[in-house]
């Protein structure tokens, strides 16, 4: 279900109502919500605002991680820790920024928003022990 962002319907400053003088316009819709889950690799291209294209993950098995020396790794995602943005995200284990993933290499924060960027970018935050 998509989100709106008018504020016509809201109250003034004063506290007073605000009477609408118009309807709602095409422009003012925000998009659907993209959850990312783990799986094959799959993604969703769709139509944003003057004609560009977004390309969003549906699901993926691999995030691009920042190591402890500044190099990058292609690594699979073994599991979603957990998610703080959302108690219902943390059950359901769906990737979003701020969610934790476990990797080979130890635990890592996802920084990119897979939804809308396209790739699971990640941070190594506990490397694991050998």
């Amino acid at each position: 279900m998509v989100q709106w962002h008018w504020d016509l319907h809201k109250k003034k400053r004063t506290g007073g109502v605000k009477v609408p003088y118009r309807k709602k316009r095409r422009y003012e819709r925000g998009g659907e919500i993209h959850l990312v889950t783990l799986g094959e690799f799959t993604t969703r291209v769709r139509r944003v605002r003057g004609g560009n294209v977004k390309i969003g993950v549906v699901s993926t098995s691999f995030a691009n991680v920042v190591m402890k020396d500044g190099t990058v790794k292609k690594l699979q995602i073994t599991r979603v820790v957990r998610n703080p943005s959302n108690r219902d995200y943390d059950r359901r284990k769906v990737i979003t920024k701020g969610a934790i993933i476990e990797t080979p290499e130890g635990t890592a924060v996802v920084t990119s928003r897979p939804g809308q960027d396209g790739v699971v970018n990640a941070v190594l935050i506990e490397p694991k022990s050998s």
